[in-house]
């Protein structure tokens, strides 16, 4: 018997379309970030799962909320920060032109990009590795006691680590990752 694992990012959000750095700061969803969560949830429309984890941002919640509507038999809502987005620290809300402009388009993409230098009292992907991590572990062990299928609505860069994970990545290839607004992942759990 096999257990799922539905993974996928939030809709775009206002600081996403404007290219600002999010991080943890809770910006909503676009019209376009709306409409890609009705894709994601109509593309899971037929899949079944009892559970849903979020992260207490509302472009986590507001796009599960889209996905949930197709799946009564999900009872349980769970809020887990572990998967929740890279903090940016002091770049949060900045614009990404901004900081090109002040610190330079090399210093830009170490901290965009980098898989071990962290921002200005941020996280580098590193350290949001080391806590997905130990939330797949968790997810797991929770998944096979309850013998149960899960939807996780998660950002952009801790799906990072979720993919090189499940996906055997390198640290090179999950760097490069683009977690597009209107697909999901589905991982098979064996028990």
């Amino acid at each position: 018997m096999d257990l799922k694992i539905y993974l996928f990012r939030h809709g775009q959000t206002y600081f996403n379309e404007s290219k600002r750095f999010t991080g943890w700061k809770d910006s909503g969803l676009t019209k376009n970030g709306v409409k890609s969560a009705r894709i994601i949830a109509g593309k899971l429309k037929n899949k079944k799962f009892q559970v849903a984890f979020q992260t207490r941002l509302s472009r986590s919640k507001d796009t599960l909320k889209e996905v949930l509507k197709y799946h009564p038999e999900c009872k349980k809502k769970i809020t887990d920060d572990r998967m929740i987005e890279r903090s940016y620290g002091g770049l949060e809300g900045k614009s990404h032109k901004t900081i090109i402009n002040e610190k330079g388009k090399k210093q830009f993409d170490i901290w965009h990009r980098s898989y071990n230098t962290s921002p200005p009292g941020g996280e580098s992907i590193k350290i949001v590795e080391g806590r997905v991590n130990s939330f797949i572990k968790y997810l797991i062990k929770y998944m096979k006691k309850n013998k149960i299928n899960v939807a996780i609505s998660a950002h952009g860069n801790s799906m990072r680590p979720f993919r090189k994970h499940f996906e055997g990545l390198s640290n090179e290839r999950m760097m490069k990752l683009e977690n597009p607004y209107d697909k999901y992942f589905e991982y098979k759990i064996k028990v």
